[in-house]
């Protein structure tokens, strides 16, 4: 036997492809749609309220089914004004809640002060509060130079959501940041890097990745908070809804028409909801 060799058998691990950090592969965009069975759960809900109200129905009045389709069309403009809303909304609060967590973290205390304050009085504040002072403090129009320009209604409840949008995001930057090891702004101060080169070429970049997930969920959250702007007399898709049932004035619409703008919320949320959950297991930090 050559004893510059060896005969004993070696277990080799299974070949397993090895995604990129930025790649990604069939598992993680099956996770974005989550279970089918979720959602065929809610589909068959959808149709069994239809097919509850067809059943108890018994006059010669059309049914429910051919009603809902009358006014499907009607309440997915209304939807999609929702969603146009919940951008809006988002861009804004973003904008202004990333100058606020920016500030959160100044080296200047009244900058500090006067953020985390501003911060923690739109965080815990209701939603509707601000959207009911937004609509009602804020002017119909305002003259700049001699021009009117109007603030329609949906313009106010965009900046109402955007307040606490803005809080919840300024939170999330401050957060993002503060996870960063303090041996990250050390080594780069050792490196003759100012405060500001640090936080945009090192700080950030790092951080960015952990502030999507929960900034994604915010999105879904606004998203379905948006259904509060027909309190306060904005067509949408809710106020929509309830239009229907007002011309159609049968009670047996009232679960089928609600149950099909709760799918439609779902179908669009839910997805950035699995979304959310993959990026935090991408983005997980591992010690």
């Amino acid at each position: 036997m050559n004893r510059g060799t060896t005969d004993l058998p070696v277990l080799l691990a299974p070949r397993r492809r090895i995604e990129a950090p930025g790649e990604w592969g069939l598992r993680d965009i099956a996770a974005v749609f989550g279970s089918r069975k979720v959602f065929a759960a809610l589909v068959a809900f959808a149709v069994l309220s239809v097919a509850v109200a067809e059943a108890a129905d018994a006059s010669v009045r059309p049914g429910v089914f051919a009603t809902v389709l009358k006014w499907t069309p009607l309440i997915a403009t209304g939807f999609l004004f929702n969603l146009a809303v919940s951008v809006a909304s988002m861009a804004v609060g973003t904008f202004a809640g990333v100058l606020l967590g920016l500030g959160q973290i100044s080296l200047l205390a009244p900058v500090r002060g006067a953020s985390w304050a501003a911060t923690q009085f739109f965080r815990n504040s209701p939603w509707l509060v601000l959207l009911f002072f937004a609509m009602f403090l804020l002017p119909f129009e305002l003259k700049v130079a001699g021009v009117t320009i109007a603030l329609p209604a949906w313009f106010k409840a965009i900046i109402g959501l955007a307040l606490p949008v803005m809080a919840n995001v300024a939170e999330i930057v401050r957060g993002g940041i503060k996870s960063i090891p303090v041996g990250q702004w050390e080594s780069a101060e050792s490196l003759a890097f100012t405060r500001i080169q640090t936080l945009w070429r090192i700080i950030l970049p790092q951080a960015v990745k952990r502030m999507i997930p929960p900034w994604m969920n915010l999105y879904a959250i606004l998203t379905m908070a948006t259904t509060l702007i027909s309190v306060v007399g904005i067509q949408d898709a809710m106020t929509l809804t309830r239009g229907a049932l007002v011309a159609e004035a049968r009670t047996d619409l009232y679960l089928p028409l609600y149950a099909m703008l709760l799918l439609l919320f779902f179908i669009y949320c839910y997805p950035i909801a699995r979304l959310t959950q993959v990026l935090e297991r991408r983005f997980a930090v591992r010690i």
